[in-house]
């Protein structure tokens, strides 16, 4: 799953940042925001992107605190080292790595984060314990995943164009999708050997200011790998047919639920 996690996140790159994908910061800053950071706290954030939740954690932490940022995605790497360095922020370490591998020692870390990234393991209960272990005493741990009907309409009506275009490009499952209710991240935390999660769901609404905001997601999020697929022709005609139909229903929101996991060792 690493392989092609990289292969779409570094495709997607080129649309990661647009204003349209302003949700990524939205969560990763609600995400620090439950960790109650410090100065001179050390984090690790695996799945870091482009720096959504590695940016302010490290402007929380300075000047004695840093951030060791982790990525598959060579090129959100990049993109996460020149917004630092354009932020001013100085105690970034963003590298490329798996956080199914990590060749860290144990309770190195006062802060472990990842935001939308653990559904990508194919592990999640065995990563968890890892991230887990590189945890100190008393720090804490920070999960987001996404909740039930992630981008809907949105996404339910580019799948059903997808499928109008190539039937076999269609999925009915995404990584996403088995840990999208509460009771489901709070078992495999707790099967990951940490005891005592706090699991918090929140609805939430994401504004369209046109339905080529929608299309900016699409290149911008998983859904690129399905748009290479399809090739410039069909993907062109799906974008089409998505657009229209989100123009036709008057569509101006998407749900983005999510669901924030903590815990303090």
């Amino acid at each position: 799953m690493r392989s092609q996690a990289a292969a779409t996140y570094n495709a997607a790159s080129d649309h990661f940042d647009d204003p349209a994908l302003s949700f990524w910061n939205r969560f990763g800053e609600r995400t620090i925001d439950r960790l109650g950071l410090r100065p001179g706290d050390h984090v690790l954030d695996v799945c870091c992107g482009s720096g959504a939740s590695a940016l302010p954690a490290a402007a929380r932490v300075t000047p004695t605190g840093r951030v060791t940022a982790v990525d598959v995605s060579d090129r959100l790497i990049e993109l996460c080292r020149a917004k630092a360095e354009g932020r001013g922020l100085r105690n970034v370490a963003a590298q490329l790595g798996d956080m199914e591998n990590l060749a860290l020692a144990d309770e190195s870390f006062d802060a472990v984060v990842c935001v939308f990234g653990l559904f990508f393991a194919n592990d999640m209960t065995r990563t968890v314990s890892k991230l887990w272990k590189l945890v100190r005493p008393r720090g804490r741990m920070a999960i987001t995943t996404w909740g039930p009907r992630m981008f809907e309409p949105g996404s339910g009506s580019f799948w059903d164009a997808v499928r109008a275009e190539r039937p076999e490009l269609h999925r009915a499952y995404h990584p996403w999708d088995r840990i999208v209710e509460p009771e489901a991240l709070n078992r495999v935390l707790q099967d990951g050997g940490v005891p005592v999660p706090t699991v918090v769901a929140e609805s939430g609404q994401h504004a369209l200011r046109t339905p080529r905001d929608w299309w900016s997601i699409v290149l911008g999020s998983g859904f690129r790998s399905t748009v290479d697929q399809l090739g410039p022709p069909a993907a062109e005609r799906v974008r089409r047919s998505n657009l229209d139909w989100l123009a036709t229903h008057d569509i101006h929101h998407i749900e983005v639920n999510v669901i924030y996991a903590t815990a303090t060792k």
